[in-house]
């Protein structure tokens, strides 16, 4: 998160459908959901509209109503399997509608035989939204470039919703989607989720198992992961891991000699001085004054090693700023967190956050979790700073205790992935007693961007069951080559 913005931890795409919000007065939910054809951006195959209607407050079961929207992708066959498979979107904050047609191409061949289901989860997308205003792509680069929270922009995102902002947490999503289940008319679903999707993927696990046929989770979040604590520790690993990639690769090590060292001293500069610099907006393409600080820096490297493919990217860019050209740092960092942060809802995730991570440590927990990293503790602390003027909810008990289950599921991990390296699936597999652990070398987060993982994921849904999986192909995913240049690797 970085200044303003508020927000830009998701993958970000545009959905037209009919309006599915919020309601007060309206009667309450339904048994059943009515779908009507419909057009999803970015996806040439037809799709199926609709919404459920559920309470806001799901223990009182009474007042203010959501009508979360579905989005059903059917399948192709005349005569489909009964257990279709759920997406679960990542964040907390992205909508399910925001990666239809990215997931679809991840289930293409799932598709031939079950529908494809995506449920804006409450307080996401098109089923009441907690959105926050968030600066245009041209906003000044002071702006884009200020690493720390703008309180009185979150109290006003707070104010100015109408919502309880103290029940969009992970337990009510999972009642709502067995609510979709039921009213889709579906005796079992699969799952699968990605990032904060496998904490609501587990939490359905545990709530709603008897309805799970099968769970991939991939980029794994277990019930022991605290968003944000450990993210200074498998941050700086991963970027340990770039170094030494980079180190070990003929080009790139010729390319940027002692890339690690020079990066490092950079760093430190900017701890102890910040970098007035003069740098052309991406957008705009005006010249523009940048204060870039070591915080900064490191919230836009932090960013883009999300994405094997930005990281092909990054040991130029680091090696531009070290020179002394931040522009295409800029440009990097600016593509990424613009892609991210339009429909991203920031009061869900500081909705989810606050509640259920945030009481659970402490400024004294994040000191001692940063302690002796690169990227330090400063991004933990904005986001205890933001959740003391957030409100918060209860979490339910037990919540946090580890999850045990029966039921099938597949855990992929990327192991470049800066925020859910492979321990944590490693951690969550320990209550999962009919689990397989797969990691995919050259994967980052969201290990279904490459095709093996893909793979693996189709057999084990088709089979239901971990056993026997071929997985020989997850050791050999190679990491995307560096660019040594702007025109492309070697």
């Amino acid at each position: 998160m970085k200044g303003t913005t508020l927000g830009g931890l998701a993958l970000a795409a545009a959905l037209t459908l009919p309006h599915a919000g919020c309601s007060s007065g309206a009667p309450g939910p339904s048994a059943a959901v009515s779908l009507t054809p419909c057009t999803v951006p970015g996806l040439r195959s037809p799709a199926r509209c609709g919404a459920v209607r559920v309470f806001e407050d799901r223990a009182k079961g009474a007042g203010r109503t959501l009508d979360l929207s579905v989005v059903v992708v059917p399948a192709l066959a005349a005569s489909p399997k009964p257990d279709p498979i759920f997406f679960l979107a990542g964040g907390p904050g992205q909508a399910a509608s925001s990666i239809i047609p990215i997931s679809v191409g991840f289930a293409d061949r799932l598709r031939e035989s079950r529908d494809l289901v995506f449920v804006d989860q409450r307080g996401t997308g098109l089923s009441g939204a907690l959105f926050c205003e968030v600066p245009p792509d041209d906003a000044p680069l002071h702006e884009r470039f200020d690493s720390t929270f703008d309180l009185a922009a979150i109290e006003r995102c707070r104010d100015d919703q109408h919502a309880d902002l103290r029940l969009y947490g992970t337990a009510a999503a999972t009642g709502d989607l067995d609510d979709v289940r039921k009213a889709l008319g579906y005796e079992t679903i699969n799952l699968w989720g990605t990032s904060y999707g496998t904490r609501v993927a587990l939490a359905y696990l545990r709530a709603h198992g008897s309805h799970a046929r099968s769970a991939v989770l991939d980029s794994v979040a277990p019930m022991s992961l605290y968003l944000p604590l450990s993210t200074a520790k498998d941050a700086s690993a991963a970027l340990e891991r770039l170094f030494a990639d980079c180190a070990q690769d003929p080009a790139c090590k010729a390319a940027f000699p002692a890339l690690r060292e020079r990066a490092l001293a950079f760093i430190d500069h900017l701890d102890s001085k910040p970098l007035y610099a003069t740098v052309r907006h991406p957008v705009t393409g005006a010249r523009e004054e940048l204060l870039l600080t070591r915080d900064a820096f490191l919230s836009g490297v932090r960013g883009v090693l999300y994405s094997p493919e930005l990281s092909q990217l990054l040991p130029l860019a680091i090696d531009s700023a070290v020179r002394g050209d931040l522009g295409p740092f800029v440009a990097l960092s600016l593509e990424l967190e613009s892609s991210l942060s339009r429909s991203f809802a920031t009061g869900m995730f500081l909705s989810v956050v606050c509640t259920e991570d945030v009481p659970f440590f402490t400024p004294r927990d994040v000191e001692s979790a940063a302690r002796d990293t690169l990227f330090g503790p400063a991004s933990a602390m904005e986001i205890l700073r933001a959740c003391a003027v957030w409100p918060r909810g209860e979490v339910p008990a037990g919540f946090r205790d580890p999850v045990e289950s029966s039921v099938p599921v597949l855990l992929l991990s990327g192991a470049l992935d800066p925020v859910t390296p492979p321990a944590w699936a490693e951690e969550a597999k320990k209550g999962l007693h009919r689990s397989a652990s797969v990691v995919l070398t050259g994967a980052a987060h969201t290990a279904a961007t490459t095709a093996c993982a893909r793979r693996i994921a189709g057999s084990f849904i088709e089979a239901g069951s971990p056993d026997g999986l071929d997985t020989a192909c997850a050791g050999s995913v190679p990491r995307p080559a560096f660019f040594t240049s702007f025109a492309g690797p070697p």
